[in-house]
């Protein structure tokens, strides 16, 4: 993966959560709390997962086990 792709990743990444959100709200308001609740959940447990493994990711890379290659370099 290069640092194009992990930025495209974490744009996607907190899309996704703050997607939740979106869904979450606007759903309340039709068809309740509970169903909205539903709907929320994958769009939040996909985008917090992602972020979760772009940071441990990120991590490896400061540590230099896992190196994230530089397209200039």
């Amino acid at each position: 993966m290069d640092r194009s792709g992990f930025v495209k990743l974490a744009i996607i990444a907190f899309g996704l959560v703050t997607l939740s959100f979106f869904v979450r709200g606007t759903s309340r308001l039709v068809l309740g709390a509970e169903i909205a609740a539903l709907l929320q959940a994958p769009f939040a447990v996909v985008g917090f997962g992602l972020l979760c493994y772009l940071f441990v990711r990120a991590t490896l890379d400061v540590v230099g086990v896992w190196n994230v290659e530089d397209p200039d370099a």
